[in-house]
């Protein structure tokens, strides 16, 4: 029996999150990471040396790396003072092999070799991704880093969001599209991870026309103005406006129930309905619902020197539990094809 060949888009920690725990798993992994941060050091580097993102991309090649404890730890040292503050190595790391090949993809194919990675990390496009954020008050405010701290998106709320110019997908990403058994959404910032690689030209049509099937991973926690109050059905009802309705063949959904503290803690800064529950249990739905034990047991404790420390989540995915539960959703239709031959 072959090794599945599997897709996942995203970026940021819930992709970290997901690839830690997929890698363990005897799959074909391919990562397409959005490019469109530039928030903290990564927007630092962004615009001082005008090169591409490396922080989202950087955190998927540590994430499938099989190197060294030592050189995973490497990659992700964030220097905590002096000119370099706020800086990880990796990034820096990342940042060199581009201006060396000349070529943001070519410098990640590097890095993949010398931290012995299982599968591939593609950055969604070369291209100068650049998200622009409408609000439900016409306002248009430029740049991803607008949703970790702007208040009029707290206040007003979020309508769209759009790339400032078009860009193509990676001829890489959409090949690996067309090939994949399945296409794994999420989990991860709606608006910040997850949409910016679907509005990439030739993303969206891609996945609609794969053929492999389509797992989304539904997020825990809300964010204020930007998701809401949102239930699973938002998520789907928004990403699928993108992909195709219906293109949605499994969601991937926690049921514990999150320590009282820490939902507390959380409703402080997002507001009330920050925990992602499901608004119809009973109703009919073109998709199946996995619902499992997906909490991370512990409080996620960030880095002081983070510029962006006190807006990340503190709440996450267990990235094995969540893999676990996705190897049963790769496996299913071997199953049902095993159990035809019994029968």
């Amino acid at each position: 029996m072959r090794n599945k060949n599997i897709v996942t888009i995203g970026g940021g920690t819930g992709s970290f999150t997901l690839l830690s725990g997929l890698k363990k798993y005897p799959v074909n992994i391919s990562a397409i990471v959005s490019m469109a941060d530039d928030g903290g050091a990564t927007g630092v580097l962004r615009d001082e040396l005008g090169v591409l993102p490396p922080g989202d991309v950087r955190q998927c090649l540590v994430a499938l790396s099989e190197s060294s404890e030592t050189l995973r730890e490497l990659m992700s040292y964030r220097f905590d003072n002096g000119g370099l503050k706020g800086h990880t190595f990796g990034n820096l790391f990342l940042s060199a092999l581009e201006k060396i090949n000349g070529s943001f993809a070519k410098g990640v194919e590097e890095a993949s070799k010398l931290l012995d990675v299982k599968g591939e990390v593609i950055p969604v496009s070369e291209g100068n991704m650049r998200l622009q954020i409408k609000l439900n008050n016409g306002k248009i405010l430029s740049g991803e880093k607008q949703l970790d701290h702007n208040e009029d998106i707290r206040s007003n709320g979020i309508k769209n969001v759009f790339l400032k110019s078009r860009i193509k997908a990676c001829s890489q990403a959409i090949e690996r599209i067309k090939k994949a058994d399945f296409v794994v959404i999420g989990p991860g910032d709606l608006y910040g991870s997850i949409l910016p690689n679907l509005l990439v030209d030739g993303m969206s049509e891609a996945i609609k026309k794969s053929r492999g099937k389509v797992v989304f991973n539904c997020n825990l926690t809300n964010k204020k103005g930007q998701t809401e109050n949102f239930s699973l059905e938002d998520y789907v009802r928004i990403i699928e406006g993108y992909i195709g309705e219906g293109k949605i063949d499994f969601v991937t959904f926690n049921k514990k129930k999150l320590p009282e503290h820490l939902v507390k803690k959380y409703e402080q800064r997002e507001g009330k309905g920050s925990v992602v529950k499901i608004k119809d249990r009973a109703g009919k739905k073109k998709y199946l619902i996995f619902s499992a034990d997906l909490l991370q047991g512990r409080e996620i404790r960030t880095n002081k020197s983070d510029a962006i420390a006190a807006t990340r989540s503190f709440i996450r995915h267990d990235g094995d539990k969540l893999a676990k539960v996705l190897s049963m959703i790769f496996e299913l239709g071997d199953y049902e094809n095993i159990i035809k031959e019994v029968i």
